[in-house]
């Protein structure tokens, strides 16, 4: 069985930390004993989770304002966090974002928006992060989606982002596991976060507490995976208990 400290002092550096699921799961790992770096493009949010950190779990946390859709920022914060710390135990690619709903609406600004964020920011961090996670025998961690398992009427292109995630990190493990990098996609279905649903009202808005998940789940599914030693958890889907009841 996993140690409940297989988390102290190793380094996890969590995109789209900000708010929502990534601020949970930072705080998640912090309270676990990890060093958290914490990427998003909102400095004074991300400084101020940094000092609640430090203050509430004494973690060890580096601040690395980030957008995904930059390359290069991608690899400086790689290589910022391997500076600071020696190397990188769990990378957890969380940043992602919705713009529009209907195909023959949406603009081409909103799709390639979509497409940077949710798939080539995804690439970016994997592929910089990947020798020095293959060093430590890490964990590679993506945030999926409900709607990267079932096909969908609305926002079909944030769905075929979320797919190619899923297509992406179990390749990943087809090419990585051999030297003992554990791979592990979390799927959620609505969770209570600024995340906006597709009338424009965020999920936070538009369900009460008990209605959908909240952030603290997935964060501690996220923990869980990043703790394993030997096997990994391939896939764990989060949904709320009524998902299916109108779905198909």
């Amino acid at each position: 069985m996993a140690s409940e400290n297989r988390l102290d002092e190793r380094t996890a550096i969590v995109t789209g930390a900000s708010s929502g699921i990534g601020a949970a799961t930072c705080r998640a790992l912090a309270d676990r004993g990890a060093n958290v770096v914490l990427a998003a493009r909102s400095e004074d949010r991300l400084a101020e989770l940094a000092d609640e950190l430090e203050t509430t779990h004494d973690a060890e946390t580096l601040v690395v304002p980030t957008n995904v859709r930059d390359e290069a920022a991608v690899d400086d914060l790689i290589a910022e966090t391997v500076e600071t710390f020696g190397g990188i135990d769990v990378l957890v690619n969380n940043a992602g974002l919705s713009r529009g709903t209907d195909v023959a609406e949406l603009t081409t600004e909103q799709f390639e928006t979509m497409q940077e964020t949710n798939v080539d920011g995804v690439f970016y961090a994997t592929r910089a992060a990947i020798p020095h996670v293959r060093e430590r025998s890490g964990h590679l961690i993506f945030v999926g989606s409900f709607a990267g398992q079932y096909p969908r009427s609305f926002n079909p292109v944030y769905a075929a982002s979320k797919w190619w995630v899923r297509g992406f990190a179990k390749s990943v493990a087809a090419q990585v596991g051999g030297d003992g990098v554990g791979v592990t996609v979390v799927n959620p279905s609505e969770v209570r976060t600024e995340f906006e649903t597709a009338d424009g009202t965020t999920f936070a808005e538009a369900f009460d507490p008990n209605e959908a998940t909240e952030p603290e789940e997935i964060a501690d599914a996220i923990v869980f995976a990043a703790s394993r030693e030997g096997a990994s958890v391939s896939e764990l889907d989060l949904y709320r208990r009524d998902k299916f009841v109108d779905t198909f």
